[in-house]
């Protein structure tokens, strides 16, 4: 049966298609820039890649031509083929805790809930309705970045605000990047060995989140009601004193939605260092001594240990220790000295494999952490698309 995976950005489309339940990846793709001019698409198929400069206006324009490459490249013979679309949908509210086949109920209750995540429910509605529109016949089911979340207990998920916040307005902490730790999760079983396990998942990215994982279940996370709050990020704060909000609301005369922009567009590491967003730069100017990287590097580092440590005596120990996502599986360095700060609980590196995985690496996956040490580190990438694929097969089949 062939399944896509899709995420949909505000001028972008990615996919991946699949063949299930083999699981076997066919080609994927990645459409930039569309409405927005000098638009662009890059496939990967048997290892090759091919760039191809196209004007696309609208998301269906991209679909149109998902769909001409999977007839050309032979994947599919017509649309009757393709059974089933996965689309990946940030935040789900209360209203989803497990992913469904789209209706236009889910499409409205999507829609509500596009306060939550401004950037990125609207550009989900997009892909889905032109996926409707142009693949009206396969099922078309969203998988929602918070639902893995949904079985945090209240102790963990309600905040110290008037309970009419919540009853009324839904302010809670929900989570996100739950499609990757649920992956990640699921992978750690066969990796352990057992079902039962105590996992803290480091997804460390541009955006980053660290979530306590209880016998297959999300106990505790550290984004909230919004992807900003917990670690430091490429552009996001984390973790602040609300109160600064609207003390700098009056001092820069500016409203709540331009204080938010600020708090996750010019903040985290880009603030830190004044120049930098990227980690991979951060890291260059920290070996040439740059004073601000290295102070970014520093509270980032520091960040991710906090949560790490909390989530250890929440949890009462654990199994495994999990870095994933961009720098969690690529950066040798961040990994390395997020190590050494819990050398206290007895965590061993590795040093000589640490520096060996990554994925432009031949090792992409494997244990950083030597044999003694108390808890085992582990480098495992994530694959939100296979997750995509594999619940909307569940609701294909």
């Amino acid at each position: 049966m062939k399944i896509l995976s899709v995420n949909a950005g505000s001028s972008s489309l990615k996919f991946t298609a699949f063949e299930m339940p083999e699981e076997k990846k066919l080609i994927s793709g990645y459409f930039e820039r569309i409405g927005i001019g000098n638009s662009f698409y890059t496939l990967k198929i048997n290892g090759e890649k091919k760039q191809v400069e196209v004007e696309m206006n609208t998301h269906e324009d991209a679909f149109k031509i998902l769909i001409k490459e999977l007839i050309d490249n032979k994947i599919v013979k017509d649309l009757n083929e393709i059974k089933g679309i996965g689309h990946r949908v940030v935040h789900g509210g209360e209203y989803f805790k497990d992913s469904v086949v789209i209706t236009e109920d889910v499409i409205i209750k999507i829609e509500e809930l596009s306060n939550l995540a401004p950037l990125h429910n609207p550009p989900a509605i997009t892909g889905i309705k032109a996926a409707i529109e142009v693949v009206p016949d396969a099922t078309q089911v969203a998988v929602f970045d918070t639902s893995f979340h949904q079985t945090m207990p209240k102790e963990n998920y309600l905040y110290a605000v008037p309970k009419d916040w919540y009853r009324e307005h839904k302010v809670r902490k929900y989570g996100m990047h739950g499609t990757s730790h649920k992956y990640i999760t699921e992978r750690m079983k066969e990796v352990l060995g057992h079902e039962n396990t105590k996992l803290i998942i480091c997804h460390i990215g541009s955006g980053a989140s660290i979530t306590a994982v209880e016998n297959g279940k999300s106990i505790n996370t550290s984004m909230g009601f919004t992807p900003n709050a917990g670690l430091i990020m490429g552009t996001r704060s984390g973790d602040i004193d609300a109160s600064i909000l609207p003390y700098m609301m009056d001092k820069l005369n500016v409203n709540a939605k331009e204080i938010d922009r600020i708090l996750n567009k010019e903040s985290g590491v880009l603030a830190l260092s004044e120049q930098y967003s990227d980690m991979r730069d951060i890291y260059d100017h920290v070996k040439l001594g740059e004073e601000k990287s290295v102070l970014a590097q520093d509270m980032f580092i520091k960040r991710i240990v906090d949560y790490i440590a909390m989530y250890y005596f929440e949890l009462k120990g654990c199994d495994a220790i999990i870095f994933t996502a961009g720098v969690g599986e690529n950066g040798a360095c961040e990994r390395r000295r997020v190590i050494e700060k819990l050398e206290f609980l007895g965590v061993k590196l590795n040093s000589e494999f640490n520096e060996q995985i990554a994925s432009y690496h031949d090792i992409h996956e494997g244990k950083i952490t030597l044999e003694d040490s108390t808890i085992p580190v582990y480098v495992i990438p994530t694959d939100e698309e296979i997750m995509l694929a594999r619940d909307t097969f569940r609701f294909s089949n």
